[in-house]
């Protein structure tokens, strides 16, 4: 065979199996695109829960605050003197009353100093009453002329140096007697042991730290607030708090505004008071709100707000169509949707009221997408276990990246 017939037929072969290769790549393809997007009349089906029609609400301007709870009255009950712990009655959690005996320190010492002051100052005591009999016998004989007027001076400096020596002898004795009476530990408030430091038969240094107490009849939150928002908070302002550990918000309010700036970040330190409750601790963490602001503005829930395009916007249903619409944002805060108070947002431009806004629940749809809206069920229908009517069926997650 001649080698131009050769090479004739590979390339008569390769131009066939080049357009099996193309008609296979066209074919998938095709497949593809008919499985990427919805037949033109299928429509997504919304629940009457997935949209919320846009009106104005009363938005409750907001400052976020978040710190630990703090009691207003605690005290740390320190040794008033050095000694060994003799005694100490009272544990983590047990309630003490103001004045109460908490425990003792090994008070010998003292009392040994205080019988000491005491002697001192009976002997003191003899002394002025020798000095002042001296001086009223001084007295008389210089009026009958037997001593001179020298002798009596004397006397009445040796009584007034014995009255200051009482004087300085029964201060001693208070000193010491106050002393003993230091080695007495009592609650300087009421309230409960936090903490406990020592145990007895340790010494303690004068000052050393011996038990914590908390009055947590009065809980205050300690929130640092930055400057742009410190303006629009009040004394007397209404707060929520959510304490850890507590399935309720815990109302408060604004007891006091530091008047000086922290050092480094400019915050200003507010002070919230907690209304009392059972589980309240020193120490719990609590987030939450301080209201500043009431007024009518057309709010939307802040979730349904998206924002990872340049602008945010909002998805709406108008003629049966997702519409996507960029929307200009106001003050933030809370509002109240259907019952249920969320965070929201003001709107300021993009919608009108009476739109249909889709909640961010429902998921990303396509600009365009068809959707039908569920007709909302009545009340006793929604309520009764055995109504007739059938729940609208859920949008397929996967279909909303369609």
């Amino acid at each position: 065979m001649k080698p131009w017939i050769k090479w004739g037929v590979a390339a008569v072969a390769l131009a066939v199996f080049g357009a099996l290769v193309a008609r296979s790549l066209i074919a998938r393809k095709a497949e593809q695109a008919q499985f990427a997007r919805p037949p033109a009349a299928q429509a997504f089906d919304l629940a009457a829960a997935d949209v919320l029609s846009v009106q104005p609400v009363e938005l409750v301007r907001t400052v976020p605050v978040s710190g630990g709870l703090k009691a207003v009255d605690s005290a740390i009950v320190k040794a008033r003197v050095a000694a060994v712990v003799q005694e100490l009655t009272v544990r983590e959690g047990d309630t003490v009353r103001l004045g109460q005996l908490l425990g003792r320190l090994d008070a010998t010492e003292y009392t040994w100093r205080l019988r000491q002051a005491e002697q001192q100052a009976a002997a003191a005591k003899a002394q002025l009453d020798l000095a002042e009999r001296t001086l009223s016998n001084n007295r008389a004989l210089v009026d009958q002329g037997f001593i001179s007027k020298n002798a009596l001076d004397t006397s009445v400096i040796s009584a007034e140096g014995a009255r200051a020596s009482l004087l300085s002898a029964q201060a001693t004795a208070e000193v010491a007697r106050k002393s003993l009476r230091d080695a007495e530990i009592r609650a300087p408030l009421g309230g409960i042991v936090s903490q406990r430091f020592v145990q007895p038969g340790e010494r303690v240094a004068l000052d050393a730290r011996l038990l914590e107490i908390v009055d947590l009849s009065r809980i205050e939150l300690e929130a640092a607030v930055s400057p742009e928002d410190v303006g629009s908070v009040r004394v007397g302002g209404k707060a929520r708090l959510q304490v850890d550990g507590l399935s309720q918000p815990v109302p408060a309010k604004v007891a006091r505004i530091n008047p000086s700036t922290q050092s480094g970040t400019r915050a200003v330190t507010v002070y919230l008071a907690l209304d009392v409750q059972p589980g309240l601790r020193q120490g719990l963490f609590a987030r939450g709100v301080i209201e500043s602001e009431r007024r009518e503005a057309l709010a939307i829930p802040e979730f349904a707000v998206r924002i990872e395009q340049a602008r945010p916007y909002v998805f709406v249903v108008a003629d049966g169509r997702i519409a996507q619409r960029e929307v200009t944002l106001g003050a933030r805060g809370d509002a109240s949707f259907d019952g249920v108070r969320e965070q929201a947002v003001e709107v300021t431009r993009g919608l009108a009221p009476g739109d249909m806004l889709l909640r961010g629940r429902v998921g990303n749809l396509r600009d365009g997408t068809r959707v039908r809206l569920a007709a909302a069920s009545p009340p006793a229908a929604a309520s009764s276990p055995g109504a007739g009517t059938a729940p609208a069926a859920p949008m397929p997650a996967a279909s909303a990246t369609h």
